[in-house]
């Protein structure tokens, strides 16, 4: 890998099994025969190929269903490749279905301590956090709760406190913002912005035009699986537009 990427995809695909069950017929359901299972392979990416050096920000647009959230997995090496190749040389912060390993039963201070170490954070590091973490999420009233207590937005808000402050190079954002209230939402926002100024390099998939012009410069368009279009993000959402309408 040429020194100045930290990011480098060749040629990646990733496919998945769909096992389906064959019909029976009349004759079959007579007879007592059992229906036979087939497997059909879906490609969900392939033949994918960019690079990305470091402090870029990057947002990934396309309809459901084309791949953009499986790309930040691959990405997150949450997924691997079963063609092609995807190297990452730096840390990633995965901001991506954030609220996933939290325990249920476990209270707010302890998923924290859970989650933050899970991603690599000491104990003491939590520790010089913790007020700043819980802070933000603006949930003081509940650190000794259980966490399946909290709402929602509540769930939302403590996983990306604790995501947002690890010290990985590179962020990866899917749409965790949603659920969000429009003030918090924005919050989340400027520290994504305070991220970026900082020399993070950002992987943004939304839906959200506005949201993709104010922070990424180049875009990635995916469609079928495929990358379509790799440029500047202005060209990439109206040809995205010019696709499937704005």
């Amino acid at each position: 890998m040429a020194d100045n990427f930290v990011i480098q995809v060749r040629d990646a695909g990733i496919r998945f099994r769909l096992n389906r069950r064959s019909r029976r017929n009349f004759k079959d359901l007579f007879a007592g025969r059992k229906r036979r299972a087939r497997s059909d392979e879906f490609w969900a990416l392939r033949h994918v190929n960019f690079d990305v050096t470091a402090g870029e920000a990057i947002g990934v647009v396309g309809r459901n269903g084309q791949g953009k959230s499986t790309l930040l997995k691959l990405v997150a090496e949450v997924m691997l490749a079963d063609e092609g190749d995807v190297q990452v040389i730096q840390g990633v912060a995965p901001l991506i279905e954030i609220t996933g390993g939290f325990v249920e039963d476990l209270s707010v201070r302890d998923n924290v301590y859970l989650t933050a170490g899970l991603h690599g954070m000491t104990k003491r590091e939590i520790s010089d956090r913790f007020d700043e973490i819980i802070s933000f999420a603006e949930i003081e009233r509940f650190i000794d709760t259980p966490y399946k207590h909290l709402s929602s937005g509540m769930k939302v808000r403590i996983a990306f406190a604790v995501i947002s402050r690890l010290e990985e190079p590179i962020i990866l954002v899917d749409e965790v913002l949603a659920v969000g209230d429009k003030a918090f939402r924005e919050k989340c926002y400027r520290r994504i912005e305070d991220l970026l100024e900082g020399g993070r390099t950002l992987f943004f998939v939304s839906h959200n035009e506005r949201d993709l012009r104010r922070f990424c410069s180049r875009g990635l368009y995916l469609d079928k699986g495929e990358l379509v279009l790799d440029g500047p993000i202005g060209d990439v959402l109206a040809r995205y537009n010019a696709d499937y309408g704005s």
